[in-house]
């Protein structure tokens, strides 16, 4: 569509919105009432995302378009001004955290401090609400300031998951999983759909009550008892809206998509079937998206990576588009995978199993001795994988010189050995740039096969893996910095500079003991983060600081616009090595296909120049959901395991500290709170200056870093919260 005809387009549907006698619709319904052709309906979707994405309407929760400022929302919020406009104290609009049942906050955008609410002042707001609220005390040394819900803007959501429970003839209640949500959910009996007692259900709200009368709803779905496996990680999963299966439209088109390559499907590629190449992955990896190859040309390193082409089977405005990008990437729980696409391509004729033809888009680089890419070439190939390698035998092959490894895979270890050569000077050339690397104790859980977590065991991160991310890493570089000079529309990889503030705090922090880090004209360079990690090596510290270091640095995302990412002190970085697992690697195959092709046109310019900010920010959201899952069932499986050790006695040290509590983080990763009300003394004080929690009462200081004794004192397996107590305290 013509950026002209857009905009008129835009302009049309602005002008119905603003007639008085325009009622909300859906996006469905408004196509239906404009008319909009089948053909004409991935063009009219289109630009309904972007008119969102430029503010220009807003979708509510119940999934209406309307002008932004419009509907009661609007008008409750400018009554509520009205009401305070002779107030002493500030008004804010912000998002409703609830921390804990007794207590939430308010984060307001653009503030670096978010605002203590007690229970009883939230009116009844539920966690994720956008809410106005008036400040009634304002911020104190080692304090919050202190704020009342004044008004609800917004809800987060009219579905919520918990627990039934039958409390008479006539109705039941539905405890929320979520600590974060307040109160039980009142459930007529005639709503129920039969829960009993124990029942996991998701419920469809249907008032949200207030100081007089509880929040009421609906049971839409069953999921199954608590104690039956696998209902605990389901129940988050629907809780936070994750697809847990494909519509059989969609199932239909992957199957008639999963047949074996064919020579008309490899007409126009590069046969690649005569390199030497490999998979390294885990043992229970399904989806294999990547192979990796090795030669040497004179002196130089010809490194391939060759990525599934999974743009050739999953066409842009498909069935299976749609709900990839609905999904935006797979999700990995404690015991499954939610995938983002079916098995059939996934596991399949996507998958780069060994000894089988597959399509592949394929990034081939020449790096010198100093781990620079002299050349490269980005085509389109056929490759035939000669072995699936999993990270243990490689390690056995590079790290530790294992004989009997060394000999099952004789042909390969030539190459194997120079790939370490080769991920050895590119780990030297980021780290010689700035690139920080937070090297954190990592998990696996362990469970039996009714999904209980009966250990924890230390994750290996080993030199197979590294060279893996190291190889992964030049691709994603050299395939951004390819069409960054081209001044092609695509999806950048991106990592801002930490915030000023935070950074002032680090510092403040870590001079306590006798660090510090250097900025120039008021920015930190990364290269000052990993100079400060490096010092911190075997140091008591470590651990301590490198977390807070890493909690003060913003979040990596997506973004059509090329911006630097600050972790890997690189100009230029993309995602392009997992188009099996995220959407935005599929989105830019389809642009470097369109590319190496000769198809980019003006028209498709301007096509990825209007879809990728609306890609972008969705699958950026979708993203973080998806690691909030991945936290939420791993924090849950750790309830489980530490069940059964309660009233044991353990070592760990002090990872958080707050107005309620002190976190303490086990040796095992296991994280739990020592609440302040179980502490002796009759007031403590969070001073944030210096991370610690100080005994008005007593005099005793709870210090970040400091290592301590606790008590498991109590378990919660639907939350996942584990209480501690100071083993000193109980003597």
């Amino acid at each position: 569509m013509a950026k002209d005809l857009r905009e008129k387009r835009k302009k049309l549907i602005l002008e119905l919105f603003k007639d008085d006698l325009y009622t909300a619709m859906k996006r469905k319904e408004l196509a239906i009432f404009m008319q909009v052709s089948d053909e004409d309906r991935a063009e009219f979707d289109s630009l309904i995302d972007e008119m969102l994405n430029e503010g220009l309407i807003v979708q509510t929760k119940r999934g209406k378009l309307v002008l932004p400022g419009n509907g009661p929302e609007r008008k409750a919020e400018e009554s509520a001004l009205r009401a305070l406009k002779n107030s002493r104290y500030p008004v804010f609009t912000g998002k409703y955290i609830g921390a804990r049942p007794e207590f939430g906050f308010v984060e307001v955008e653009g503030m670096a401090e978010d605002f203590f609410v007690p229970k009883d002042l939230s009116m009844s707001a539920f966690n994720g609400d956008t809410v106005m609220i008036e400040v009634i005390k304002p911020k104190t040394k080692g304090g919050r300031a202190e704020a009342r819900v004044v008004k609800i803007v917004e809800r987060s959501n009219d579905i919520i998951v918990g627990t039934y429970e039958q409390s008479g003839k006539g109705y039941g209640f539905v405890r929320c999983d979520s600590r974060r949500l307040n109160d039980d959910i009142f459930i007529p009996v005639e709503h129920s759909k039969g829960a009993v007692t124990g029942h996991k259900v998701v419920v469809e709200l249907t008032s949200y009550g207030d100081e007089r009368h509880k929040p009421e709803g609906k049971v839409t779905t069953i999921i199954g008892h608590i104690n039956d496996p696998g209902v605990d990680i389901l129940s988050i999963v629907l809780a936070m809206g994750i697809k847990t299966e494909f519509p059989e439209k969609v199932l239909n088109q992957a199957e008639r998509l999963s047949k074996p390559v064919s020579e008309a499907d490899m007409a126009g590629r590069e046969d690649l079937r005569g390199v030497q190449m490999v998979t390294i992955d885990s043992e229970d990896a399904k989806d294999l998206d990547d192979a990796v190859s090795l030669e040497m040309v004179g002196d130089k390193y010809r490194l391939g990576v060759h990525i599934a082409d999974v743009s050739n089977y999953v066409q842009e405005n498909s069935a299976l588009d749609h709900e990839a990008l609905e999904r935006g990437t797979s999700v990995y729980l404690a015991d499954r995978v939610i995938p983002m696409l079916p098995h059939t391509l996934s596991n399949g004729i996507c998958s780069l199993n060994a000894g089988e033809d597959r399509l592949c888009l394929s990034c081939i680089m020449d790096i010198d001795a100093s781990g620079e890419v002299t050349d490269y070439r980005i085509v389109e190939g056929v490759i035939n994988v000669d072995r699936r390698m999993s990270y243990t035998a490689v390690k056995k092959i590079i790290e530790e010189g294992d004989e009997a490894t060394m000999k099952e895979y004789e042909e390969l270890v030539p190459m194997f050995l120079k790939m370490h050569e080769l991920a050895k000077i590119l780990r030297a050339k980021r780290k010689k740039r700035g690139a920080i690397d937070f090297d954190f104790a990592e998990s696996k859980l362990v469970m039996d096969e009714n999904g209980h977590c009966i250990d924890i065991k230390p994750y290996d991160r080993n030199e197979a893996t590294k060279l893996i991310e190291e190889f992964m890493l030049a691709a994603n570089e050299t395939v951004a910095k390819n069409f960054y000079w081209l001044e092609i529309p695509f999806l950048y990889r991106v990592h801002d500079n930490p915030d000023n503030d935070k950074m002032d705090k680090l510092r403040t922090f870590i001079r306590n003991f006798g660090y510090n880090i250097k900025c120039g004209s008021g920015e930190v360079h990364p290269k000052e983060i990993q100079k400060l990690l490096t010092t911190l090596e075997g140091t008591p510290e470590e651990d301590l600081i490198a977390r807070l270091t890493l909690r003060s640095m913003n979040k990596a995302c997506y973004s059509a616009e090329q911006r630097s990412h600050f972790g890997l002190a690189c100009d230029y970085y993309c995602h392009f090595t997992s188009p099996i697992r995220r959407y935005p690697d599929l989105q830019i195959h389809r642009i470097i296909k369109d590319w190496i092709r000769g198809r980019l046109s003006e028209e498709k310019l301007e096509h990825y120049a209007d879809l990728l900010p609306g890609v972008a920010a969705k699958t950026s959201s979708l993203e973080r959901r998806a690691d909030e899952c991945e936290r939420e069932t791993v924090k849950l499986k750790k309830a489980d395991y530490m069940y059964e050790h309660m009233g044991e006695a353990f070592d760990g040290v002090i990872s958080g500290v707050t107005n309620w509590g002190i976190y303490v983080e086990l040796p095992n990763t296991v994280e739990g709170l020592v609440h302040v009300s179980s502490l002796y003394g009759d007031y403590y004080r969070f001073d944030e200056n210096n991370y610690e929690l100080v005994g008005e009462g007593t005099g005793r200081t709870f210090k970040l870093g400091e290592r301590i004794s606790v008590v498991v004192h109590d378990v919660d397996r639907t939350t996942g919260a584990i209480d501690f107590i100071l083993f000193e305290d109980l003597y």
